[in-house]
C-alpha cells in the first residue's frame, strides 16, 4: 500500500533495545544503493508540480468516492530514498516500541546485542529494498505531541518515479496525477472515515500486545512448516515469517488486517482509474506496467518478498478489485459503501475472496459471484 505510519524522530542506539536502529540505518542506505537521477536538477519543479496533483487528485477522489477527508487539504511532499527510508524507521520505532521493551526486558543479557544487530540488519534490508521500489505512500500516524507539519503526508520517492518515467516513456503529468490519485484516496480511505485510523492502529497494536517470545513458539512453526510441505502447501503464502510465527489470536488479527488492506488497496486502484478517466488516457499501460512490475521479481529478491510477506500483499491489490467488483455487481456503489459504515462491516479475507459471503451477511439475498 502506499501507506505507512511515519513521522518525525532520529534513529538512536540504546543498550536497552532490541532492535540495534543505528544499524537498520546504516543497512538500509547500503542496500538502497545510489540513487538515480539525484542531481538538483532532476528535482527542479518536481515539488510544485506534485502539490498540485495532490490537490487535484483529492478533489477528484472526493467526487468519486464520496470520500472526503475530515483533517483538512491533503499535503504531498517529495523526497528521496534516505528520507523514506528516515521516516519509515521513525514509524518503526514508534510502533514497535512497547514490543521493544517487551523483548528487552525477557531477552537474556548475553544475547541481547547479538539479538539487537541481527534484528536491526533485518529491518534495514528490507527497508533498503523497498526504498528502491516504493513510488508513494501515504503517512496515516498521528502521534499528539509530535509537530503536525511532520505528520498526515502523502509522500513521492523522486528518483524511483522519474527512473520509471524514463524506462517506459511515460507522460510524467499523467503518470504523477495517476500515482497522486492512488496515494489520495487512501488518505480519505483513512482521514474521511472518522473511525478507520484508530481501528486500522488497533489492529496493529493487538497483533504487537499479543507477542509472546516463549521458544515453543518456534517449534510450534517449525512444526507448521513440515506439515505445510508434507500437504504441498507453501507455509510462507499466507503472510511470510510473521504470519508463521503468529498465535492463533494473533492469526484472527492478522486475517483482520489481511482483509482491511486487501479492501483498501483493491479501492484505490479502482478508484485511481475511475477519478482518472479521461483526465489520465494512459491509465490502462500505467496499469499493465505496474502489474508486471510487481510480478517481475525473479531470485533472491522474489525469496525475499515471501519472507517479510510481501508476496501475500501484491494479491491484496488483484483479491481487492476482485471483491469490489463483486460487490458493486450485485448491489451497486450503495452497497459497497456498507463497508465505510462502522468497523463490524469490514470484510475478513476469507470474505474477499469469496465476496458472496459478504453480501450475504449485509443481508442481500442474491449473493455476488
Amino acid at each position: 500500500m502506499g501507506t505507512h505510519a511515519a513521522g518525525s524522530g532520529e534513529a538512536g542506539a540504546d543498550p536497552a533495545d532490541p532492535i540495534d536502529w543505528d544499524l537498520a540505518r546504516t543497512v538500509a542506505l547500503r542496500t538502497a544503493r545510489r540513487e538515480p537521477y539525484g542531481a538538483p536538477r532532476w528535482r527542479s519543479g518536481l515539488e510544485e508540480e506534485f502539490a498540485d496533483c495532490t490537490q487535484r487528485a483529492e478533489e477528484l477522489v472526493a467526487s468519486c468516492t464520496g470520500l472526503r477527508s475530515l483533517s483538512g487539504p491533503a499535503r504531498g511532499r517529495v523526497t528521496d530514498r534516505v528520507g523514506w527510508i528516515d521516516a519509515n524507521l521513525a514509524s518503526f520505532r514508534r510502533l514497535l516500541g512497547p514490543l521493544a521493551s517487551k523483548l528487552g526486558t525477557e531477552s537474556s543479557g548475553r544475547l541481547a546485542p547479538i539479538t539487537r544487530r541481527v534484528a536491526g540488519a533485518e529491518l534495514g534490508v528490507m527497508l533498503g529494498w523497498m526504498s528502491t521500489r516504493v513510488l508513494g505512500q501515504y503517512d496515516l500516524l498521528i502521534i499528539e505531541d509530535e509537530k503536525p507539519e511532520e505528520q498526515d503526508i502523502v509522500y513521492y520517492v523522486a528518483p524511483n518515479v522519474l527512473s520509471l518515467e524514463n524506462r517506459y516513456a511515460f507522460d510524467p503529468a499523467q503518470f504523477r496525477l495517476w500515482l497522486a490519485l492512488h496515494e489520495v484516496t487512501h488518505r480519505a480511505q483513512f482521514t474521511g472515515v472518522e473511525w478507520m485510523r484508530p481501528h486500522f492502529i488497533g489492529l496493529v497494536e493487538s497483533v504487537l500486545d499479543s507477542v509472546d517470545p516463549d521458544p515453543k513458539r518456534i517449534a510450534a512453526a517449525v512444526g507448521r512448516v513440515v506439515e505445510a510441505r508434507r500437504q504441498g502447501e507453501d507455509p510462507l503464502a499466507s503472510g511470510g515469517l510473521m504470519a508463521l510465527f503468529a498465535s492463533e489470536a494473533q492469526i484472527e488479527t492478522l486475517e483482520q488486517l489481511s482483509g482491511l488492506m486487501s479492501l483498501l488497496e483493491g479501492h484505490g486502484d479502482v478508484t485511481m482509474d475511475r477519478a482518472g478517466e479521461g483526465l489520465v488516457p494512459s491509465a490502462p499501460r500505467f496499469g499493465r506496467v505496474m502489474r508486471r512490475r510487481r510480478e517481475s521479481v525473479r531470485g533472491f529478491a522474489k525469496v525475499f518478498q515471501r519472507l517479510i510477506g510481501l508476496e501475500a500483499k501484491m494479491k491484496q491489490y488483484a483479491e481487492g478489485e476482485h471483491f469490489i467488483e463483486s460487490v458493486e455487481s450485485a448491489g451497486g456503489t450503495a452497497l459497497l459503501d456498507r463497508v465505510w459504515e462502522r468497523p463490524e462491516n469490514l470484510p475478513r479475507i476469507a470474505e474477499i475472496r469469496n465476496p458472496r459471503d459478504w453480501v450475504s451477511r449485509m443481508g442481500l439475498v442474491e449473493a455476488a459471484a
